[in-house]
């Protein structure tokens, strides 16, 4: 057999790994996680983007539309609902797709903010953030409620040529533009990084602090809430199934997991209604649908996928601002 081939074959996820939800593949019961408190409510504008990255867990581009866009409406109803139940939720995140490329975001961030909320936008700070109109709505609003809107922006790696690798040519420059403008105008920045280098993580910070000096960015390199480093997402590479066992063995909480404490609202193409997902990572995976309202999602979830596995317990990574 080619080395190149026999590698593979040992590293590729086995097809009968996340079969069953409730049974790991060696016949273990699966490690499953209940609500304990809603913290954070996402929502995804749709899964439309303006570039095609190399490797997007949610596969975002310009033609992917299969989650459609959400409106403001829709967004409202939640806020709503969470109101009737009288939920304490802290924070509500937005991601995509690029979310400013949905016509009804400035609606949804205006309402969200003004319920009192923390807000957190994924974002990759490019042309859609950057049309006049959308500039003067973020400037309207930074200067109505400051901090309690967070802007992430998705910048891969602290060179070009990673970064580009992942994005495309001619995305670092149009990155630093949007990065550049949010710090300019006084914006609360984190970035997301990709440990997709290989470099020992003290040397990746270093490297993005360099940048940010260089920049002239107000953000803190070392802060792990400032500068996110998430692990790469590949369905395809083989991770170990966690079963109710391994919490003890590793050491980690269920509390721990995002989707003890978080939700999605994503709508489907072809769908009348959205639905609620446990966290921003399955947005396509129908086993992990909860039902229509976030009374229906308050259900306990089996971590019967390996980005549960790979990035939240082995890589101890959320998508939220406190975690």
């Amino acid at each position: 057999m080619d080395k190149t081939v026999e590698v593979w074959e040992k590293t590729r996820l086995h097809p009968k790994k996340f079969a069953d939800p409730l049974a790991t593949a060696d016949g273990n019961q699966r490690a499953f996680v209940n609500l304990q408190k809603l913290d954070t409510l996402w929502f995804n504008t749709g899964s439309l983007c303006n570039i095609t990255c190399a490797n997007c867990y949610i596969e975002s581009s310009p033609t992917n539309d299969r989650l459609i866009y959400l409106s403001a409406d829709e967004v409202t109803s939640y806020l709503d609902e969470i109101d009737a139940l009288g939920w304490d939720v802290k924070e509500i995140g937005f991601t995509g797709g690029e979310p400013f490329m949905n016509p009804d975001f400035g609606d949804m961030l205006a309402e969200s903010l003004a319920r009192g909320y923390q807000v957190l936008v994924l974002t990759n700070a490019m042309q859609p953030m950057l049309r006049p109109n959308v500039k003067a709505r973020l400037l309207d609003l930074n200067a109505q409620h400051g901090e309690r809107l967070v802007l992430r922006v998705s910048l891969d790696h602290y060179g070009r040529d990673l970064h580009e690798q992942e994005r495309g040519a001619g995305t670092w420059e149009k990155a630093l533009e949007g990065l550049r403008w949010l710090s300019q105008n006084g914006f609360t920045l984190n970035i997301a990084g990709r440990t997709t280098s290989g470099e020992p993580e003290a040397l990746e910070r270093e490297g993005y602090a360099r940048l940010f000096a260089e920049e002239k960015l107000n953000i803190d390199a070392d802060n792990p809430v400032q500068l996110v480093l998430f692990p790469e997402l590949n369905e395809a590479v083989d991770v170990p199934e966690i079963t109710v066992d391994c919490w003890d063995i590793l050491n980690v909480s269920p509390t721990s997991v995002m989707c003890s404490n978080s939700r999605m609202v994503v709508k489907r193409k072809g769908e009348a209604q959205p639905v609620v997902l446990p966290c921003t990572l399955l947005p396509y995976d129908r086993q992990f649908e909860l039902g229509q309202t976030l009374t229906d999602a308050a259900k306990t979830v089996h971590l019967n996928h390996p980005h549960c596995a790979k990035f939240c317990v082995l890589g101890g990574a959320s998508c939220s601002v406190g975690d």
